[in-house]
């Protein structure tokens, strides 16, 4: 099975410091209260075809009674599929999401007639970097870019209809793929439909539709029941799954809570293979998500160095006074 990037990593954690960690903070994010995963949670959706992505959200946002939700890549009315979409406090996470990898099923009809072979061979000449120009109607400039393609497999051909499966770099239009394998092909071709199967660390096992998602909140509500808003709620730390983690000591989560950044003595453990400038996901101990920030250092030089500017954060989910603030000794 093809793997988009951060499915092939085989990170190792590196342990900075021993570090007891007591349960008298925070919570396994996994024993949350339903009223807290409604503000700090994400819903996989299958959105459906027809409505825009930012009505599913809002219906989403309407069906839970919450004043906030946000969808991570935004899918054309007409495509199907994978949605993860942030509720409440957790819209922020959805910056960790845009860039992340992305896996669709696609239909590409083929305006001339050509061998198996032939569109396989062609198919194939797409893999690794490519230049894309936006189509006309997308949320972007149309300029020129350079996106990757990870992988693209043929998984059948019927006449001069091709179903595919394709991994890429998120921003990369399948819309327009279809029409630079056709011109490549020498002819025409165009998408004739398309669903999303992965949006980084999210796919199909999770997805829930709208109506599920109803139907799990009123039996939460009306008869206290939580085990299906539960599968259809998850933590927002699963959002996080494709970002190199490091994890901090308890007495340093509330200065990061107010904002400030996360210097070396802090550190407890950390994930190997980051890399300057990459975004990584801050945790406590227990596996809480405590923020997003950029690397100031790689692995090694966090492991190398006791003293120093790790991470600079750029979004908090953690309320602050979730930990105690670090007492300063005389």
């Amino acid at each position: 099975m093809s793997k988009l990037p951060f499915e092939k990593l085989n990170r190792t954690i590196l342990v900075k410091k021993q570090v007891v960690s007591s349960n008298k903070f925070g919570e396994n994010p996994d024993s949350r209260p339903v009223e807290k995963l409604l503000e700090y949670g994400i819903v996989n959706i299958d959105k459906p075809s027809g409505p825009t992505s930012h009505q599913v959200s809002a219906y989403a946002r309407d069906i839970l009674k919450l004043t906030k939700a946000g969808h991570s890549g935004t899918l054309d009315p007409n495509v199907t599929g994978v949605l993860p979409t942030a509720l409440g406090k957790s819209t922020k996470i959805v910056q960790g999401l845009l860039g992340a990898g992305k896996e669709y099923i696609c239909i590409m009809h083929v305006h001339a007639d050509y061998s198996e072979q032939k569109i396989i061979d062609t198919c194939k000449s797409f893999l690794g970097n490519i230049m894309q120009t936006p189509p006309l109607k997308s949320a972007v400039r149309r300029e020129e870019r350079q996106r990757s393609i990870y992988y693209l497999d043929i998984l059948e051909i019927d006449g001069r209809n091709v179903l595919f499966r394709v991994g890429c770099q998120a921003g990369t239009y399948i819309r327009k793929l279809c029409v630079d394998i056709g011109r490549a092909l020498g002819t025409m071709a165009h998408m004739a439909e398309l669903r999303r199967t992965k949006a980084g660390p999210f796919n199909e096992k999770t997805i829930v539709s709208l109506s599920q998602l109803h139907d799990a909140y009123v039996l939460w509500k009306e008869e206290g029941n939580e085990k299906q808003i539960r599968k259809c709620i998850q933590p927002v730390e699963n959002a996080v799954r494709h970002l190199p983690k490091i994890y901090v000591t308890e007495y340093t989560v509330d200065s990061l809570c107010h904002g400030a950044a996360l210097n070396v003595p802090g550190i407890a453990k950390l994930e190997s293979d980051i890399g300057m400038n990459e975004m990584v996901a801050v945790m406590t101990l227990r596996g809480e998500l405590v923020g997003l920030g950029n690397a100031k250092m790689t692995s090694e030089e966090i492991m190398a160095n006791e003293k120093g500017l790790a991470v600079l954060i750029d979004s908090v989910f953690m309320e602050p006074g979730t930990y105690p603030k670090m007492v300063k000794k005389d």
